[in-house]
């Protein structure tokens, strides 16, 4: 099934089964995170009861939010390939573990926003990623119990200002301002269960593309992915506590951004993102999103430096 969080005309919020264009509301739910927290069993009975109890609402007729609003996000790097692009060869380390960082989960986006241009940035990017959602909360989880706690997948584009980026990495701390101005989640959440018959390799045999404006830009798959969910749920959870609604970003798919576009062809690159453009990024079974590229936001000069 696939989930959905939407306002209607007045503003009010609902989260909804999405069938054939139809979203049919669950009652008392005004998020996809209302709905996580038994479990993809728990999930999948209250979408039920949503299709035969329900009367349907257009998808055009609402506005199309965020799925969730997650209490966290960590975002790995999960995809070896966009590793070697970016920087040419991959360190042994990243065949240990599944590295990630911390991401803004207070800067998610929905499919129907724009994606502001971060403040002081002339090199923004996009990275077309894949997530699970946490749904049963858990710590210390064994790579063979994470299915347990996984209740769907979304699509994940984080918005980076690749020279802020850069930058701020010199003094060897971060990510910081060169990641948390955006976190694209959307159009929905697909459960767990619709993509199992999809299984292979350590993801699924799912595409992943990218164009703007109109032109391709890259294709993708998550089959082509070097660590399982299930390792990264593992690995995120050790020590810690996951909760219900935490989103843990796969990492850029190879050749899903374009710095590694740059890498692969600077004498062919077309260039950063620039205000206007519109980039769609598509997610077999889970869904296309058009993003605009927002306006640049305003910079305000520190008191020393910049």
């Amino acid at each position: 099934m696939k989930f959905a969080t939407y306002t209607d005309g007045s503003g009010r919020a609902h989260a909804a089964v999405l069938q054939d264009d139809l979203l049919y509301a669950v009652p008392a739910a005004t998020s996809v995170k209302d709905l996580i927290g038994d479990g993809l069993d728990g999930l999948l009975a209250r979408g039920r009861a949503a299709l035969d109890g329900s009367d349907p609402v257009p998808l055009g007729s609402v506005r199309l939010e965020a799925p969730l609003r997650p209490p966290s996000m960590r975002d790995s790097m999960c995809f070896h390939e966009h590793i070697a692009n970016c920087m040419g060869s991959v360190d042994p380390l990243h065949h240990k573990f599944p590295a990630f960082y911390l991401s803004n989960h207070a800067a998610v986006l929905g499919p129907s926003d724009e994606a502001p241009i971060s403040p002081g940035c002339e090199a923004f990017d996009y990275e077309l990623e894949v997530a699970a959602v946490i749904g049963r909360p858990g710590s210390n989880i064994r790579p063979q119990d994470a299915r347990d706690h996984i209740v769907g997948y979304t699509t994940y584009i984080d918005w980076s200002a690749r020279d802020l980026q850069f930058e701020e990495m010199e003094v060897r701390l971060g990510p910081a301002k060169g990641k948390d101005g955006a976190t694209t989640l959307g159009p929905v959440l697909v459960s767990a269960d619709e993509l199992e018959p999809l299984r292979s390799g350590k993801g699924f045999d799912v595409a992943m593309s990218v164009a703007i404006d109109g032109t391709p830009i890259s294709t993708g798959n998550w089959s082509t992915i070097d660590w399982s969910f299930d390792d990264v749920v593992a690995y995120t959870s050790r020590g810690t506590h996951l909760a219900t609604g935490d989103v843990l970003g796969s990492g850029t798919v190879g050749k899903g951004c374009l710095f590694e576009q740059r890498a692969l062809d600077p004498e062919g690159f077309r260039g950063w993102l620039r205000e206007g453009e519109v980039v769609t990024f598509e997610v077999d079974r889970i869904g296309r999103m058009d993003i605009r590229v927002g306006a640049p936001l305003p910079r305000h000069a520190l008191s020393s430096g910049h």
